[in-house]
């Protein structure tokens, strides 16, 4: 008896483990922040560690770049360091699913350089388009390879900007877009997401709902690309919406889709557009919320408030573009604990983000 009583309770035990009545508040709320921290390693003791295993944070951004200190690295420094950091992170995780995330593109923008010992000289989209479809392809492959060999299971990439403004100095400027043609567009996204998959890595389409268009950089300050932005930069987001893992959302403001703000804060862009036009409804994650356009505009709480409200499931804070304004887990965390209990941010509405992201993870 006692032996068909153990087999029972081991068949219902997983079940009750990943049930979301048994998740806190705070834990929910943990697995939708991505943030940027500093340390290349990450023992039990070192704060990234403990706030991932406390609020069960769920997702890092990875970069090489220390903005505190050019001479040292911030994360990323060589092949067997980054392999030894991304499993103490997923050691740190509760469920081994931690997403770890990096920019890698190709062209200017790769974090996984020659410099660290890895290949570095991924070709930019510009140039991508110059090739055949097989040798696309086995670049890709060869990219997200090297991604899984260091642990690395989140690429936020590819970028679907159409190239329609040769003004741009952020998309156009920097080659990273596959053309101004969007089933060209399309199509090409399409093999570095099957690429991805090759090796289990999770991807990332963006600049919703378009950056190519702009001339700003969000980076910077505010952008409003109202009277340069056209319905057929959408057109990407709406060929590739059964395909993508998930869409990253800009700052970019635009007066036609929302008066009063900027894509990423917006319901009526992500709820509105995204999901119920366009059909999308896998994970949103927001552009890095301390980027000027946001930063500079609006205060911490009313960001998160308004990021959640506008149907985002992944809030990205890098900690990287001001070393002056790092913000803790602990404080997103609390700040967005605050908004549910004064009732700005529904349950219902973490729920969803939180369910979402699980569906996500079950992909690795």
């Amino acid at each position: 008896m006692l032996k068909k009583i153990l087999n029972v309770s081991l068949i219902i035990l997983p079940v009750m483990l990943f049930s979301s009545n048994d998740v806190s508040l705070e834990q929910k709320i943990g697995q939708m922040l991505m943030v940027g921290f500093h340390g290349t390693s990450a023992k039990p003791n070192s704060q990234i560690c403990k706030d991932i295993k406390k609020y069960h944070i769920g997702s890092v951004i990875l970069f090489d770049y220390n903005p505190v200190n050019k001479n040292k690295p911030k994360n990323i420094a060589n092949k067997k360091q980054l392999k030894k950091l991304t499993s103490e992170l997923q050691s740190c995780s509760y469920d081994g699913k931690l997403l770890i995330a990096v920019d890698q593109e190709g062209g200017k923008v790769q974090r996984l350089k020659s410099k660290y010992g890895f290949y570095g000289k991924f070709p930019k989209a510009s140039d991508v388009i110059k090739m055949d479809q097989s040798q696309i392809r086995s670049t890709y492959i060869k990219m997200s390879k090297e991604l899984k060999s260091v642990g690395i299971n989140y690429d936020l990439a590819p970028v679907v900007d159409l190239d329609i403004n040769k003004k741009n100095h952020v998309i156009h400027g920097l080659g990273r877009s596959f053309g101004k043609d969007p089933k060209t567009v399309a199509k090409y996204a399409s093999t570095f997401i099957d690429a991805m998959h090759h090796y289990g890595v999770l991807t990332s389409l963006k600049h919703f709902p378009g950056h190519g268009s702009s001339v700003g950089d969000t980076h910077k300050g505010f952008v409003d690309v109202t009277h340069l932005w056209n319905k057929v930069e959408l057109e990407p987001y709406r060929l590739l919406n059964k395909k993508a893992d998930t869409v990253m959302v800009a700052h970019v403001f635009n007066k036609k889709l929302d008066a009063k703000y900027p894509a990423t804060l917006s319901k009526k862009t992500v709820n509105g557009l995204l999901r119920k036009k366009l059909g999308f409804d896998g994970v949103v994650i927001t552009d890095d919320l301390q980027m000027g356009a946001i930063s500079k505009k609006y205060g911490l709480k009313k960001t998160l408030n308004l990021a959640i409200n506008a149907g985002d499931d992944i809030l990205l804070f890098g900690n990287q573009l001001d070393p002056k304004r790092v913000v803790s887990s602990k404080k997103l965390v609390n700040s967005i604990k605050s908004l549910v209990k004064n009732g700005d941010i529904s349950l219902k509405q973490i729920d969803k983000a939180y369910d979402r992201i699980q569906k996500l993870k079950r992909r690795l």
